[in-house]
């Protein structure tokens, strides 16, 4: 059997998207850089969108699913007075409305009204499908249909006024939520339309306004050879720095990485999830509390290194 091409590498890459890309030709391109195995993503961006898109690689891959779960925060700028067919710059305009003149109060009322949990209907120009078929390319048919609500959180919202006709929003969201959708909500409410004309997003779980690396910089790196790319990458725990941890001892993590259920004192953080180290720092994987207050293993990694 022909081995697989790449090498092993673990760990996540904090990416700055640019504009322009989608999110799995970026990811291509840094896989390419690394030479990595095994790779995946954290949750799409438009390609509109620029900033924050989580790379996982190797064994990181097994923890990608916690990320795609966890909150996000973008920065947007919005543009008042029109409505586009995609609810962002990239589509084609559908009604052009003056912008009333809106004070801070009157903003403010209509952006409490999007804060917390709510339904939010998704937009077509999405990947979510319609009997097998992306939205997106029935939105390219002409063809539009109906999208049942999604339930969302907006955790914290605020504007400022850049423009008389723009606003600069800061949002934080669970995930599912559709930032255009957002903001042509928003417009409806202000009686003029809105689409999105900027997008940046600057946070994802546990992080939080991170540094992160252009591909300009990666791609220049990887002329340094391999070791100058894998400094970039960050441990695989990194991804579940919210969640408690556990450390084993000897005994207790060799059968946690046998798949079996093990006993430990349980952390004062009430959290069903916990990592679980070994005694020598080694990230063992992922666990879960049982009723009878053994940890059962969720998500075990391959010990390749000391760490991640």
């Amino acid at each position: 059997m022909a081995r697989k091409k790449g090498r092993n590498v673990d760990g996540i890459l904090l990416l700055d998207k640019p504009s322009g890309l989608t999110s799995n030709a970026a990811l291509r391109r840094v896989s390419r850089y690394l030479d990595a195995r095994k790779a995946g993503h954290t949750g799409s961006l438009d390609p509109l969108a620029t900033g924050l898109l989580v790379l996982c690689f190797g064994e990181a891959t097994k923890v990608s699913g916690w990320l795609l779960d966890a909150d996000k925060s973008y920065t947007c700028l919005a543009r008042l007075g029109m409505t586009t067919d995609s609810a962002d710059a990239d589509g084609q305009i559908l009604q052009r409305r003056q912008v009333p003149a809106v004070d801070d109060e009157a903003l403010e009322d209509v952006l409490s009204g999007f804060r917390g949990q709510q339904a939010q209907v998704p937009p077509m120009f999405s990947a979510l499908k319609h009997e097998g078929q992306r939205l997106h390319e029935l939105a390219r048919q002409g063809i539009e249909v109906e999208r049942p609500p999604r339930q969302v959180c907006i955790h914290d919202l605020n504007a400022t006024r850049v423009a008389p006709d723009a606003l600069r929003l800061e949002v934080t969201c669970s995930k599912g939520t559709y930032i255009r959708s957002l903001v042509a909500d928003i417009g409806e409410q202000l009686g003029c339309g809105a689409h999105v004309e900027q997008l940046r997003r600057t946070g994802l779980g546990p992080f939080k306004g991170p540094s992160m690396w252009s591909l300009e910089t990666l791609e220049r790196l990887s002329g340094q050879g391999a070791g100058a790319l894998d400094a970039c990458l960050l441990p695989t725990d990194t991804a579940l720095a919210d969640y408690p941890a556990v450390t084993l001892a000897a005994s207790a993590a060799e059968r946690f990485c046998h798949g079996q259920a093990v006993s430990a004192d349980r952390p004062t953080e009430a959290a069903s999830i916990l990592t679980v180290y070994g005694p020598d720092a080694a990230f063992l994987g992922i666990g879960a509390w049982r009723d009878d207050g053994a940890i059962a293993p969720r998500r075990l990694l391959v010990q390749r290194t000391a760490r991640g």
